[in-house]
């Protein structure tokens, strides 16, 4: 049986339960299996190389993650090709790639974790107890030798994350 956490996290001020550790900075990054571009499984591995953002949201079809996604690619346009970006939700492969085609995301890759759940209990972030699983909002940076440099696991579900903290965890995991 998987670790639960309570009372970490609200979603309209009610508590949620989540699966899974909670990860600091420090500690490393857990493999996962995501469905990518292609319908391709992806672990960790095929991530690896550079510094990584996964910018983990409950559904790319709600205002607060549509923004969240939209402020992240703003911000990583200066970084260019030094690091890589995700985001990561339970929403399918399909849609993922329409909302990105119609927001003209260009700087983040999708990663559905509808195949197994892995990433969202490997990181501590999947809610139990809804009616459908979500993630949790939150954010991770990962260093090029898969080491976790920066966590945010948003308290209240419906509010955005703090974006100059993250941003400034990625160039300086990037060392840019």
């Amino acid at each position: 049986m998987a670790e639960t956490r309570k009372g970490e996290v609200t979603f309209k001020g009610n508590p949620v339960e989540l699966v899974g550790p909670k990860l600091k900075v420090g500690d490393a990054a857990p493999d996962f299996k995501a469905v990518g571009a292609g319908l391709a499984l992806v672990s960790l591995a095929e991530t690896a190389g550079k510094a990584r953002l996964f910018n983990v949201v409950p559904s790319l079809d709600t205002p607060v993650c549509n923004t969240q996604t939209k402020r992240f690619n703003e911000e990583l346009k200066a970084l260019g090709d030094k690091v890589e970006a995700y985001t990561i939700s339970l929403d399918l492969p399909f849609a993922q790639a329409r909302f990105c085609a119609e927001a003209q995301i260009q700087n983040i890759k999708n990663l559905s974790d509808a195949h197994n759940h892995s990433f969202g209990e490997h990181y501590g972030v999947l809610i139990q107890g809804l009616p459908i699983p979500l993630l949790s909002r939150s954010v991770f940076v990962v260093d090029p030798s898969n080491k976790i440099t920066y966590v945010q696991i948003v308290p209240e579900i419906t509010q955005e994350p703090d974006y100059e903290p993250a941003i400034q965890a990625l160039k300086a995991a990037a060392g840019a």
